[in-house]
């Protein structure tokens, strides 16, 4: 069973020369703009476990000479699979770490409860998992007086340099550009020190606190002097949420606004990522700008795209002069002329249009995204939360229910997490005084609402997790606010399906890995309608983590059925949420909504009354959800306008997945 599909997806369908050149000679005009030795992977795991051996060799090496091995490690999520291949080093092959001494990059302060450390963190996922010596553990004390941090710092620092400062050094890599808690502004000559925390930091790292209101609003962080020298320095980042900061730190000059940019000025730093974190940069996104490209129809629509954009023209008021100027002449001597390429490209984008994202029944389909037969379509749609198939994608799901599809929605999670104390205290109250009317004598249940309304208002503490009541509770509201999207839709109670997905159900936001478990759930439903159509959130830089978990049961579900008869005539179709849309060149189906549509969609968001001004994970965008999602519609639809197509109100759009074959 394959349960990390979604790391595999390569919108853009990557040839491999552009990151993987036969020889030298390419490699170097490949790299041409970057700055930085940068390392390319299909999926992390490879990059991993190529940092692994590297460290292995050095540590080995040390080790013969009788030497420590001083290694500086970083928390957060793009470190991990380095420390997961260590930790099978160290099982699997004997590796030692006895001589190894550690020293932890940053730490949050104050933290009153240590098993939300960074340094508890990385024991949990690494120090605790090897023989390393715990004397040998060096760290930021999250505890100190305030009055001492200084102290705290200076002895850390004092530390490094007795040690000789650092043999090799893992960072990750902050939405900012940042390294460690380096955040914009910091000097190149920066030290051991008390770091307050921005919106975006604390936001960030809130899913390993439960909430943003118990994130600290500071740390302490290595200083850029102390990391640049380290003798060598491998930076990771995966996933495409990192990629703008790649190509900041890569392509970009060294300033003090993206902090991991002075790693230029390193001899020995290396940059791994995977395609998707890659995929900002020229080789990858505008390689006809350093080689000979491989054309295919999507590579010449992103180049047809950028090309607008930079000469600010529709499609088809594009020169041949335009072309030539700009790095496109190869297409101009393919297609003979800029005319040719222009109704091309403008047919292709045109053709991604519809009003009938399940098909146009008895209509010629040929230049259609969807086939027109079979109809009505068994269609299903999965929504990773309550709510996100109508933030999503509710105008399309409105259009399918309209155009008679059997239409089928599957919450893949109970969302409970992600719903306020008061909105409990307010129900439990309603149905405290509706028992009180309609069965005074219940005293059974009126001292369990009695019971749950003391524990929210009077003994929670900052920290207390809530009580399998209270969970089930804010479960059964976010259903219930999902059931009530349904029926101002349309949908028919029967269809309305909760899959309550087990990796979820931890009651905190850490959540377990996926199992086999969720993937069968996932697999007998979809067995259970046998679709025709499946919309999956394909939200790759989810920010929460939970779309990429219930894509990827998703995705190995559809990987275990493929060869079915049935799947034959299945298509699945990947939406996005209201973080960020698919870029126009990679979008296969547009379906545009008219003002009316869209006032509805804002409707059936509305019904989510849990998730509006209250909700936990709004972070700090101001814009509540479905302002986001109109925002983010409409942003869709202007584009699509100054391409030169339609105007329309808004545009909700989705990209096929093909799945993956076997080797």
């Amino acid at each position: 069973m394959r349960l990390d599909l979604s790391s595999k997806i390569t919108l853009e369908r990557v040839p491999k020369k552009y990151y993987k050149p036969d020889n030298d000679f390419e490699e170097y005009n490949l790299a041409r703009y970057e700055k930085l030795p940068v390392a390319i992977y299909e999926e992390p795991k490879r990059a991993a476990k190529k940092i692994a051996n590297e460290i292995s060799r050095e540590l080995k090496q040390s080790q013969k000479e009788g030497k420590q091995f001083v290694l500086g490690i970083s928390g957060g999520t793009s470190t991990a699979p380095v420390y997961e291949e260590l930790v099978k080093l160290h099982k699997e092959e004997g590796l030692s770490f006895k001589n190894v001494v550690i020293f932890n990059t940053y730490e949050f302060y104050p933290v009153m409860d240590f098993s939300y450390s960074n340094l508890q963190m990385l024991k949990e996922s690494f120090l605790n998992k090897i023989d390393v010596d715990p004397e040998n553990i060096y760290s930021p004390d999250a505890t100190v007086e305030k009055d001492l941090i200084s102290e705290n710092c200076e002895k850390f620092e004092n530390n490094l340099q007795e040690k000789g400062g650092l043999d090799y050094l893992i960072l990750g890599l902050g939405t900012k550009g940042n390294v460690g808690f380096n955040m914009p502004g910091s000097s190149l000559h920066s030290q051991t020190r008390l770091v307050m925390l921005d919106g975006d930091s604390r936001s960030d790292i809130s899913r390993n606190f439960g909430s943003l209101d118990k994130v600290p609003v500071s740390a302490i962080t290595m200083g850029l002097s102390d990391m640049l020298a380290a003798k060598k320095i491998s930076l990771v980042a995966w996933g495409e949420q990192k990629s703008e900061s790649i190509r900041d730190i890569v392509e970009g000059p060294v300033t003090d606004l993206i902090p991991g940019s002075v790693l230029q000025t390193h001899a020995e730093a290396v940059i791994y990522v995977d395609l998707a974190a890659a995929s900002e940069l020229t080789r990858i996104s505008r390689p006809w700008l350093v080689t000979n490209c491989e054309w295919d129809s999507k590579l010449i629509r992103r180049a047809i795209v950028w090309l607008c954009q930079v000469v600010d023209k529709p499609i088809l008021k594009l020169t041949n002069k335009d072309y030539n100027d700009n790095g496109l002449s190869e297409l101009i001597t393919l297609y003979g002329s800029a005319y040719n390429v222009n109704i091309k490209i403008f047919n292709d984008l045109q053709h991604t249009i519809t009003g009938w994202p399940g098909g146009k029944p008895d209509a010629d389909d040929t230049y259609r995204p969807e086939r027109a037969n079979p109809y009505p379509k068994r269609v299903i749609i999965f929504s990773p939360h309550p709510d996100d198939d109508v933030i999503s994608m509710g105008g399309t799901f409105q259009r399918l229910v309209n155009q008679g599809h059997e239409v089928h929605v599957a919450y893949q999670t109970s969302g409970n997490i992600a719903v306020g104390d008061e909105e409990v205290i307010r129900y439990t109250s309603v149905l405290r005084s509706m028992l009180k009317k309609f069965d005074p004598d219940n005293t059974k249940m009126l001292q369990k609402y009695d019971e749950i309304r003391k524990f929210l208002l009077k003994d929670k503490k900052k920290d207390d997790m809530d009580t399998a009541d209270i969970l089930f509770i804010k479960g059964r509201i976010r259903r219930e606010e999902a059931r009530s999207a349904d029926r101002y839709v349309g949908l028919s109670e029967e269809n309305v399906h909760f899959l309550d997905l087990p990796f979820y159900e931890t009651g905190t936001v850490k959540k377990n890995p996926i199992s086999e478990k969720d993937v069968n759930i996932v697999k007998d439903f979809i067995e259970t309608i046998k679709p025709h159509q499946i919309y999956v959130a394909g939200d790759l830089a989810d920010p929460h983590g939970t779309h990429k978990v219930c894509l990827d049961a998703i995705l190995a579900a559809i990987d275990i059925l493929k060869d079915e008869d049935w799947y034959k005539d299945c298509r699945i179709w990947m939406y996005r949420g209201a973080w960020m849309e698919w870029e126009i060149d990679h979008i296969e189906m547009a379906v545009p909504l008219s003002p009316e549509e869209l006032r509805q969609k804002r409707n059936s968001i509305l019904q989510h009354q849990s998730q509006m001004e209250g909700a936990p994970f709004l972070g700090d965008d101001e814009r509540l959800f479905w302002q986001r999602s109109e925002d983010r519609n409409r942003a869709t639809a202007d584009l699509y306008w100054k391409l030169g197509l339609a105007s329309y109100e808004a545009i909700e759009a989705f990209v096929e997945y093909i799945p993956i074959q076997d080797n």
